[in-house]
């Protein structure tokens, strides 16, 4: 009889990145594997004060179902800006890289047989650095990838980006204003809105040495999609392997969340008819500006809809978002929370849209739903995602900014009337909804996938 792999699984500590890598941890529990999950200390103080109850976050190492969650120091102290990631990043290597071998060594001993021992390293973007480690104890190493695989596949081109002269070695930014296609099958990408495009060159830099270090040291690269949703990447490299969308058991006690869910608004989506409410929420970390904070309150004002509304509180006691709701917001017809359980809401018969930052995690979850989109990108990764949503996937539409760069108020009235009387975007929507889920049944694509997967652990 073969050992039971044992995963040690280790996000970069943002909860776009703990989320997908906890539901990855799920599914490997669910298939009979053993699951550490390694959260930063900062990081699991966070989801436990978020948490109803403590009891979810103990280890419990008697239920089957559970998951191992140990932590590690991350450098910082409570009061330290993590919102800048570069110096974030070099504090967790410096930091945790240091602790993790015995940490390695701990786990080992405390599961008191060799069959037991971590048998693979798991980690997400920016902590490659572990995959090193693991590689000098001999310890096998992938890579779960939190954002598109469109975007992991732009990484992994960087250098040929490089040398074909697309965009500046130093910068990452184009050097001449031309379209680009990864390959044939893709969409046509804009080199401009890259996934590092407009983080700076730190951030770039950041980047390439990161994307050298998966490359070297991780096996496989995993995607959190379905192959027919990005089919065209998957030319690139046969690293990339397609097992999502990764879903959560909601039955298991492995919330990750860093802020109070609200789950009232459940109560509240049920008062109201099927596919009537438009629903807003813009993720963990985008930020927006005050003048457009208050087009949107006004936009959402001026719907014949109710509206569900989740305005996060800030990430740091540092940096206050400083949302005032303007002068003339009524809000009689919506329901304003500052975090929502987000995959209930999108699966509630009663949502009939969602707008959306484009992030990875939220466009799986509105796909899983069979929601249109409204695409409110802020950054990074969510221009291509949009791209996916709009113009390849036609779940979805943009809104236009006017000439200031402002998305108004009777833009926001105008679209979310337009999108939810185009039957043609509904009815796509919910073909897409069956293509996903068809992935994730048992001999479906990615099932599949991830049991081949799990397999290559166990040789």
């Amino acid at each position: 009889m073969s050992p039971i792999p044992h995963f040690l699984v280790i996000p970069f500590p943002i909860l776009g990145h703990v989320n997908p890598l906890m539901r990855f941890s799920q599914f490997l529990v669910e298939h009979g594997c053993k699951v550490t999950f390694l959260n930063t200390e900062f990081s699991q103080k966070r989801a436990m004060a978020a948490s109803s109850s403590s009891e979810q976050h103990n280890n419990n190492k008697n239920n089957k179902n559970s998951i191992n969650i140990v932590t590690l120091p991350d450098g910082l102290s409570d009061e330290d800006d993590r919102n800048d990631l570069i110096e974030f990043h070099h504090s967790l290597k410096t930091t945790m890289s240091e602790k993790l071998p015995k940490l390695i060594e701990d786990v080992n001993k405390n599961n008191g047989n060799e069959e037991s021992k971590i048998s693979c390293i798991v980690v997400s973007v920016n902590m490659g650095w572990a995959l090193e480690v693991g590689q000098i104890l001999g310890i096998k190493g992938a890579v779960m990838c939190p954002p598109s695989a469109t975007s992991m596949a732009s990484l992994y081109c960087i250098q040929r980006l490089i040398d074909d002269g697309v965009i500046n070695s130093e910068t990452g930014l184009p050097i001449k204003n031309q379209e680009l296609q990864l390959s044939p099958d893709m969409p046509v990408m804009d080199p401009a809105k890259l996934i590092w495009s407009n983080l700076g060159k730190s951030f770039f830099d950041r980047m390439v040495q990161e994307t050298q270090t998966l490359i070297s040291f991780g096996q496989w690269w995993l995607c959190n999609t379905a192959y027919e949703l990005e089919a065209g990447v998957f030319s690139i490299s046969p690293k990339l392997l397609p097992i999502g969308p990764l879903l959560p058991d909601d039955d298991l006690n492995t919330s990750t969340s860093f802020w109070k869910e609200d789950q009232t608004c459940l109560d509240w989506l049920d008062q109201h008819p099927p596919r009537s409410v438009v629903y807003v929420s813009f993720g963990s970390l985008a930020v927006m500006e005050s003048n457009q904070f208050r087009e949107l309150a006004l936009g959402l004002n001026l719907l014949d809809k109710p509206f569900l509304w989740v305005i996060r509180p800030s990430n740091t006691n540092k940096h206050n978002n400083n949302y005032v709701l303007p002068e003339g917001f009524k809000g009689d017809k919506g329901k304003i929370v500052s975090w929502a359980p987000q995959r209930k809401v999108l699966n509630h018969p009663s949502v009939a849209c969602f707008v959306s930052h484009c992030g990875w995690n939220s466009t799986i979850e509105g796909l899983y739903g069979g929601v249109p989109f409204l695409c409110w990108p802020f950054f990074s990764d969510q221009f291509q995602d949009k791209a996916y949503i709009c113009d390849v996937w036609k779940i979805g539409m943009g809104f236009d900014k006017d000439e200031n760069g402002v998305i108004t108020r009777k833009e926001i009235k105008k679209k979310v009337e337009k999108l939810l009387g185009d039957e043609e975007i509904r009815e796509n929507s919910l073909k897409w909804k069956e293509i996903v889920m068809k992935n994730i049944a048992e001999g479906g694509r990615s099932s599949e996938n991830l049991k081949k997967f799990i397999n290559w652990v166990k040789e």
